[in-house]
């Protein structure tokens, strides 16, 4: 079986976010994707068919299966468009969360999701504890998005993990944390503890929710945003209303084969 990894939303290796995407030749057990997908120990492993006219996508983290994955859908657009059709400009996946297209310019990559506008909530008492810095409010969609005060705070986060997986356990898949940005429209940080995901590096997932929430407050529908993670990276965002876009461009780190016996266990 094909398999590469990607690092998405940067044009430099070791940058961006790491994605694992495996080319199936035919249908795998849900167990084998999960246990590829540990092996592979990135925050996403990306399981790519051929169906006649169209492709089936899914994605796996260590731990469990996501419904919706940016960085990985991007990666797996690059590989496509890189190594196995060049010729193609636009392609359409089949997931969980719809048919997501992805067209490319050149050389950056522009995904079309579904936008995921959060509801204000009330704020946890012990988050800010978690978090190490000051909340200015929490809002709820998948995830669970914290305004923060500013582009330096996002930075400068001292997370405690076990704190934080605690809190977010019940209520959401993970946790954004968000402010202005000074460098750029606006700003965030990713965590999932509770799906094996420490700190995403870059969530394009995670925008499906930012956009929407960005777009309101800072009046506008096209943005630029950066993921201060120790790797960081840069999207391209833009409301459309029910769909958001969010580009990005990608570089190969590896391409090789994962050798699968006959699996019985």
């Amino acid at each position: 079986m094909k398999y590469y990894i990607v690092d998405a939303f940067t044009d430099k290796l070791f940058r961006g976010n790491p994605a694992g995407v495996c080319l199936l030749e035919s249908e795998l057990p849900d167990r084998v994707m999960q246990k590829i997908a540990y092996e592979n120990n990135l925050a996403e492993t990306a399981f790519l068919l051929k169906k006649e006219d169209t492709y089936s996508l899914r994605w796996f983290t260590p731990e469990v299966e996501m419904d919706l994955c940016g960085h990985a859908t991007l990666a797996t657009a690059f590989v496509v468009m890189n190594f196995v059709d060049p010729e193609l400009t636009k392609i359409e996946f089949e997931t969980q969360s719809g048919k997501l297209s992805v067209e490319r310019a050149d050389d950056l990559y522009t995904m079309n999701f579904p936008s995921r506008m959060p509801l204000e909530t009330a704020a946890n008492p012990l988050l800010e504890d978690a978090l190490g810095c000051k909340v200015l409010g929490t809002y709820l969609s998948r995830d669970l998005l914290v305004l923060a005060e500013s582009e330096k705070a996002v930075e400068n986060l001292r997370v405690d993990m076990d704190k934080l997986a605690a809190i977010s356990k019940d209520i959401s898949f993970a946790v954004i944390v968000t402010a202005k940005g000074s460098s750029c429209d606006f700003v965030s940080r990713f965590f999932a503890p509770n799906a094996g995901i420490c700190e995403d590096p870059v969530t394009g997932s995670a925008h499906c929710t930012l956009i929407p929430f960005w777009s309101r407050r800072l009046g506008k529908n096209s943005m630029t945003a950066k993921q201060l993670s120790p790797r960081g990276g840069m999207l391209l965002c833009e409301d459309k209303g029910e769909r958001v876009n969010i580009s990005g461009k990608a570089v190969c780190y590896l391409e090789g084969d994962i050798m699968l016996p006959d699996l019985k266990d």
